[in-house]
């Protein structure tokens, strides 16, 4: 629920559905968590409001309450069935990272777009061969590297994960302190949502995380220096390399126009994406407000102009194949005035499998913005 007048407060109020007990409330304003906290008494309205609605069989669509949960660091065994209040309450703590990093102005859009932020590594293949390498000698199917909560490279068995955990543990990463070394017992929302695996962690360098999901086995004590050393240390210098990506997501030699603001490419098969709102950092606007209006404006694309097409039916009617055929592939929109030098253009694409939204200066021509988004697409084309 978010608060007028506070300078855009957003709240976030889990309560128990059987008791109405508060299991925790978190807060942000401006985009910054806050310990701001709500009064009892409009949580003991809310709850009002929703025991009646459960009794009279209404849902509270205003409250968005999907019975969608998220169990990544807790299992749905524990979120269901509670048996001590206090204990849960206490459990629930180590989910804040998380929950205050999806509240606040994230530098991914994984949460928006349900695909996996990834970076483009200068030497992708060398890295993609180290990983499957480091991977068959640790006997774990589940394996990448990431920097800054994005996917930098990872095995088959780790892309073949399903949704949401693809998109929640890299989230989960880049919302954790730094730590040399973790173990960390997580729940798959999807594929084991009562049993948990874990989660191993190393730091190969500030910033850059090897990443394994396993079971009981290994151990964290097995991967040893010596292990480490002789699958990373020949690749020092392209490891480096991936560090200095981090919010860019594509290499510093990569072309890009210079009216190119900002960009979120798509996958929409594959489930990955790439977002930067890097390009041309010492003109306006501020990252802030380029990540901003791309998020807004990709959220209008998937809402209104770009609906998901259904998939191929032996019963699909002859009207619904000539309906898809007039879908439309482009579109843009000027936020300002649509005056010469003035309101930052954004356009979208989309072409197959692949989907492209830009964020132009206002010196872009609005005539040329299609022929702008095309190059543009084929050149990122073989990247994702």
């Amino acid at each position: 629920m978010g608060e007028e007048g506070t300078e855009g407060t957003v709240h976030l109020l889990c309560l128990a559905t059987s008791s109405g007990v508060p299991l925790f409330c978190r807060s942000t304003r401006g985009g910054v968590p806050t310990r701001q906290q709500l009064p009892f008494s409009v949580i003991g309205s809310l709850n009002g409001v929703h025991m009646f609605g459960q009794n009279l069989e209404v849902q509270l669509n205003s409250a968005r309450t999907e019975h969608t949960t998220v169990v990544l660091l807790l299992g749905l065994e524990e979120l269901t069935n509670i048996r001590n209040i206090e204990r849960l309450k206490k459990e629930l703590r180590a989910s804040y990272y998380l929950i205050d990093s999806f509240l606040g102005e994230p530098e991914l859009i994984g949460d928006l777009t349900q695909c996996v932020d990834c970076v483009v590594p200068p030497e992708g293949s060398l890295l993609q061969e180290a990983l499957s390498g480091f991977a068959e000698a640790t006997s774990t199917a589940f394996v990448s590297l990431m920097v800054s909560g994005r996917v930098v490279a990872a095995t088959e068995g780790w892309w073949r994960l399903g949704m949401p955990e693809a998109v929640l543990l890299p989230w989960l990463l880049g919302s954790l302190p730094p730590q040399t070394a973790r173990d960390y017992p997580v729940y798959l929302p999807h594929g084991s949502p009562t049993v948990p695996h874990r989660l191993l962690t190393l730091t190969l360098l500030p910033g850059l995380e090897l990443c394994l999901l396993c079971g009981p086995q290994p151990p964290l004590s097995q991967l040893d220096p010596q292990l480490l050393e002789l699958w990373w240390q020949p690749l020092l210098e392209p490891l480096r390399a991936c560090v200095q990506l981090g919010p860019r997501a594509l290499p510093a030699d990569h072309p890009l126009h210079e009216d190119i603001l900002g960009l979120l490419l798509l996958h929409l098969e594959l489930r990955r994406c790439l977002f930067t709102v890097e390009p041309s950092r010492d003109r306006e606007p501020s990252a802030e407000h380029r990540r901003r209006l791309l998020r807004s404006f990709y959220t209008l694309v998937a809402s209104m102009h770009f609906p998901p097409e259904p998939g191929p039916s032996s019963e699909e009617k002859v009207e619904d194949t000539a309906q898809r055929a007039h879908l439309p592939r482009a579109c843009y929109l000027v936020s300002g005035p649509e005056e010469p030098d003035t309101g930052w253009r954004l356009v979208a694409l989309q072409s197959g499998p692949r989907r492209l939204l830009l964020l132009l200066s206002p010196q872009s021509p609005t005539h040329g913005l299609r022929n702008l988004a095309t190059h543009t697409l084929q050149a990122l084309t073989p990247l994702l």
